[in-house]
């Protein structure tokens, strides 16, 4: 008997109408009908609280099959979090860099590493756009951790996106205007999520 079938028994059992099942569950009353029809599986939460609500353990409720699969794809969900926590911490981390000695002035006859409110060497239009790209990108972090607490797999995935393709940018424009140090930090955070991605899509 599939997982479906079996929720639909004990409700049921219970006397229960859909939508007293899914007030029980804080769910929507279409997801249990989606459940008891076969279009849709519970998540890990909602498998628990279904447990408690009928007094059986989850093993009475998936076959072995459903077992694998279910906990595969809680197993994709917790590497995508994960990947998404590392995506935020990355472009957190951006944001020192305005106040790191990353910039190359020049001074006589050398070359000076100053930060970026030190900077002079551009004008100022270009030292806007590199202000821009870090703080754009670290906000952007904040914005991927708290996303994270969501769960949402569609918001994980169009982060991850718009982390890469922002940061991609933000190195090719270091990388015109000649500023090594940024471009070789820029570069190397680029490949840790591109090969995180890659990665998480492999699993």
């Amino acid at each position: 008997m599939e997982i479906g079938e079996k929720i639909k028994e004990l409700r049921k059992q219970k006397g229960w109408t859909q939508e007293e099942l899914a007030e029980k569950l804080f769910v929507s009353r279409t997801a249990v009908s989606k459940w008891e029809s076969g279009k849709g599986t519970p998540n890990i939460d909602s498998l628990k609280d279904i447990s408690a609500i009928f007094a059986v353990s989850i093993d009475e409720l998936l076959s072995g099959e459903e077992l694998i699969s279910i906990a595969k794809m809680y197993n994709q969900i917790n590497l995508r979090q994960l990947v998404g926590v590392i995506f935020g911490v990355l472009d957190l981390v951006v944001f020192s860099f305005m106040f790191l000695p990353l910039f190359g002035q020049p001074d006589g006859d050398r070359i000076r590493a100053v930060n970026l409110f030190v900077y002079a060497d551009i004008l100022e239009y270009g030292k806007a756009i590199f202000f821009f790209c870090f703080i754009f990108l670290s906000v952007f972090g904040v914005f991927e951790l708290f996303v994270q607490k969501t769960r949402n797999d569609v918001w994980m995935r169009r982060n991850n996106f718009v982390s890469i393709t922002f940061q991609a940018g933000s190195l090719l424009i270091f990388i015109a205007t000649q500023q090594p140090y940024v471009a070789a930090f820029l570069f190397m955070f680029l490949m840790i999520k591109v090969g995180l991605v890659v990665r998480a899509a492999s699993i």
